[in-house]
This record gives C-alpha cells, sequence and structure tokens, in this order.
C-alpha cells in the first residue's frame, strides 16, 4: 500500500513538528487535535517553522505555499477518515492513547495503520483497543521532528511483516534514517539513554562535580553535541520522570530509577527550558 493521506493527532510541540515533515515530503497531511486553542497553536508552530525556512533561504515562498496546501487542521477526528496512516502524538499517558486508538479504528479505512509516537508505553497495550493490531506500530519521531534525522519504527508481537515494511517505506520518504525495535520499554534509544541522564543527575546530586563541568566534560570528551543536563532541560524533566518510570516499572533497575533531585525539581515546577527553569535558568519562558 502506497501512503498519500497521513493524520496527525495532536498539534502540540511533536505532533505539529510531525505534521510539518510530513507536508514537506509531499502528503496530505490532515491534522486533529481536541481544542481549539491547541490547535490554533499547533498551527502557529508550523507557520513559525516554514517563514524561518525561508527567512533562511531554504524554501521559496512558492514552497511554503505548497507544503501550507498539504495541511489541513480540525477538532473532528472524522476529518481523517480518508488517511492511509494515522500518528497518534497525544499526552503520554496510556487511557488516553488506548481510548483514541478505539475511536480511531472506527472511523479510519480498514487498510489503514494506526501508529504511536509514544516513547515508552507499550504499544500493545495501545493496539488491543483496536481490531486490527496488526496494522498498529509505533512510529517514534525526535524532538525536533523537522530535524532530527532518526526514526524508531517500533514492532509488537501482533504487528504483521507487510505494516513494518509500510512503516519503513513512510520514514525513508520522510527523510529519516529508520531503526526497528521491539516493543520493550524504552525500545533502542531510551533504554541507553535514561541510564546516561539519571548519572549525570546523581553525579550532580552528589556534589561531585558542577552543572558546567558534567555538561562540558561530555560535549568536549565524547563529542556530544549536548552535555546531559542539558538535554534533560531540553526533554522536559517531567517528561524524563515519565519515561523513568515507565522503565523502571517493566525492568525493575535501579538505573532506570528516576533520581531523588530529579523528582524534587519536577514537584519544585523546574521542568527545563519550557517552565523557564530547570538545572539551569532560561529567558522568555514562562516561569512557574
Amino acid at each position: 500500500m502506497e501512503i498519500n493521506t497521513v493524520g496527525v493527532v495532536g498539534a502540540g510541540l511533536m505532533g505539529s513538528g510531525i505534521a510539518e515533515v510530513c507536508a514537506r515530503s509531499g502528503l496530505r497531511t490532515r491534522v486533529a487535535e481536541a481544542n481549539d486553542d491547541a490547535l490554533t497553536a499547533g498551527r502557529h508552530r508550523v507557520e513559525q517553522s516554514l517563514e524561518r525556512g525561508r527567512q533562511g533561504g531554504k524554501l521559496s515562498d512558492d514552497d511554503v505555499d505548497t507544503i501550507s496546501g498539504r495541511l489541513s487542521f480540525s477538532t473532528d477526528l472524522n476529518v481523517l477518515g480518508d488517511c492511509d496512516i494515522v500518528i497518534e502524538a497525544i499526552v503520554e499517558r496510556l487511557p488516553e492513547k488506548v481510548e483514541l486508538f478505539g475511536k480511531l479504528d472506527q472511523i479510519v479505512p480498514e487498510h489503514a495503520i494506526l501508529s504511536s509516537n509514544t516513547s515508552s508505553l507499550p504499544i500493545i497495550e495501545i493496539a488491543r483497543a483496536t481490531h486490527r493490531p496488526d496494522r498498529v506500530i509505533g512510529t517514534h519521531f525526535f524532538n525536533p521532528a523537522p530535524v532530527m534525522q532518526l526514526l524508531e519504527v517500533v514492532r509488537t508481537i501482533a504487528t504483521s511483516d507487510q505494516t513494518l515494511e509500510e512503516a519503513r517505506v513512510l520514514g525513508e520518504r520522510l527523510g529519516k534514517r529508520v531503526i526497528v525495535a521491539q516493543d520493550r520499554g524504552g525500545f533502542i534509544v531510551n533504554l541507553l539513554l535514561i541510564p546516561f541522564l539519571n548519572s549525570a543527575v546523581r553525579l550532580y546530586e552528589s556534589g561531585f562535580a558542577t552543572r558546567e563541568d558534567i555538561d562540558e566534560g561530555m560535549k568536549l570528551g565524547c563529542g556530544h553535541p549536548m552535555g546531559p543536563l542539558q538535554l534533560l532541560d531540553y526533554i522536559g524533566l517531567d517528561t524524563a520522570e515519565f519515561v523513568c518510570d515507565a522503565l523502571y516499572q517493566e525492568y525493575a533497575i535501579r538505573d532506570y530509577a528516576a533520581p531523588p533531585l530529579l523528582k524534587r525539581m519536577v514537584s519544585a515546577g523546574y521542568l527545563g527550558r519550557k517552565s523557564g527553569r530547570g538545572f539551569y535558568e532560561y529567558e522568555g519562558a514562562q516561569k512557574r
């Protein structure tokens, strides 16, 4: 099956980025959100991103108009009724995802793939809400989706070979490098990344080194583009804590458990860049 029309549910940071990637790649892209405010914010993110591309000389006026013309936005899930694949990018909570997939299963065509952008939740638990578990898969994009080259495709024990191949082909059409992971907590990237980030927090928490020295050490010593504490601020400390909790629940290994400092910072509202304060302080963000 050739994928020509893509639906994206959720117009947050990830959802709007995924929608932009799809539209840039020549696909009709339908974006659905729960309310008008979130939908407007998502549309604005895409418009800002395309405008940056125009100002930077990467997109012409015609390019921006063409890409924008491929995008539509709605608060009605029924607009996804002609999609070949729907990518879910809503809040990272299993009950909400299960409920959504149950609804989508009744809306999209029989041939359509249902995929989740979850970074840690079990895909098979989401697939159980549908009558097509063989057509359910994980497509884990990385933030910011228009920039990051990687796509983690996550296959469950019920996902068919055809679905996996079609998801792989789509990822390559979107210009992504595709890696395939099994449906285990954390998949590939977070399973390796979370212990590293937690170790950096524990190192800082113990007073062994300053935040600057930890970050500079990994950037200059290991060639990382961003230090681990800077990366946590970028990801969002609440998001990191959620992933930690999910991995620890699955594996019961201490390396995946959220360090006490991380939990205290989340409780204090120090969530990183998005709140204006995390391991570092940031200007221009709404502080709590």
